[in-house]
């Protein structure tokens, strides 16, 4: 039987404000800048938002706090009602009142997203939103990138590039100083040596010419023909052999996918010993043939070092049978 009295005080209401902040009290409730909190929307104010958080006073999140981008509105980013994690960024005011923040979230997943990339080596595409003397400036998930001039592979002048997008690959990711550089150069020579094989002919354009060798430009990349894989015979300056915009013959001789590097020869070329001083033409006439000559002798050696590393594998196994038996 029901009690009477229990019938007199009605349904169950609830918990009112009252009760709820009789339990603050109770149980002492301690939020810490650095904390991880759900988090129901109050309300919306034209320069941040009130946030349920389940302390005594209305947390308050500011409009530079709700985004790792820009953000003109509050509307934006959230919604009246809506429930979502919030960062604590600082202690309580003198009206006890916390300060939030999403942006610190953001940030530290982005960091996080960031060098999981890194790790795989993967290349992302951005857009440039600025360049300055030093290079240009992009973003990845969220977070400012800088690519140093030296590797940016393009001859557009640097201001042209804005609003472009572009492959890059990571060079450093360092939140701690909040330094995050990518290059582009990377990102093409990667790509291009994809369809390229040391030992291969291609052709290109000498770009630049340095004491140490010719830059040489091979369908958008730069590759290096240092000055000792120009010729057997003593060469010494490359301007004594090329002018800029030269079209030429040159071989792969290694492909630097993590450094960018693409290495090139023409010595490697050579029908004889100089021809490269004396007789250009016949090395371009005869590179590919000259280049066969070079990967069979490559192939060859190659199976000679097999060769002779099984065979010291195997002495290795005699040597132990022979123990063996004499035991």
């Amino acid at each position: 039987m029901v009690n009477q009295v229990e019938q007199e005080k009605g349904p169950d209401i609830g918990f009112t404000h009252e009760d709820f902040a009789a339990l603050l009290d109770k149980y002492d409730y301690h939020f810490n800048p650095g904390d991880t909190v759900a988090g129901t929307v109050f309300s919306l104010e034209p320069r941040g938002a009130l946030i349920d958080i389940g302390a005594k006073t209305a947390a308050y999140i500011p409009i530079q706090e709700m985004s790792i981008n820009r953000v003109e509105g509050p509307e934006e980013v959230l919604q009246s009602d809506e429930t979502r994690e919030f960062f604590i960024l600082t202690d309580e005011n003198e009206d006890g009142q916390l300060t939030l923040s999403i942006r610190r979230i953001e940030y530290m997943r982005a960091w996080e997203r960031v060098r999981q990339l890194q790790q795989e080596d993967a290349t992302v595409r951005s857009e440039v939103f600025a360049t300055n003397r030093g290079g240009a400036l992009v973003r990845i998930e969220g977070l400012r990138g800088f690519i140093p001039g030296s590797h940016i592979s393009t001859r557009k002048p640097k201001e042209d590039l804005v609003a472009e997008e572009l492959p890059l690959k990571f060079l450093e990711v360092d939140e701690e100083r909040n330094r995050l550089v990518l290059s582009h150069r990377r990102a093409l020579v990667e790509r291009k040596m994809n369809g390229l094989e040391v030992g291969e002919v291609v052709l290109g354009t000498v770009r630049g010419l340095k004491p140490y060798g010719a830059f040489i430009d091979i369908g958008g990349v730069s590759g290096l023909l240092h000055i000792s894989e120009i010729s057997h015979d003593h060469i010494d300056t490359p301007h004594s052999v090329f002018n800029v915009n030269d079209e030429i013959k040159v071989m792969i001789i290694d492909l630097d996918a993590e450094r960018g590097r693409i290495s090139l020869s023409t010595k490697q070329l050579e029908p004889e010993p100089g021809d490269m001083v004396k007789n250009p033409d016949l090395v371009f006439d005869k590179a590919e043939e000259m280049a066969e000559k070079y990967r069979e002798a490559m192939a060859k050696k190659a199976e000679e070092e097999a060769a002779q590393s099984a065979g010291d594998d195997t002495s290795e196994y005699v040597d132990d049978d022979f123990s063996d038996s004499e035991e």
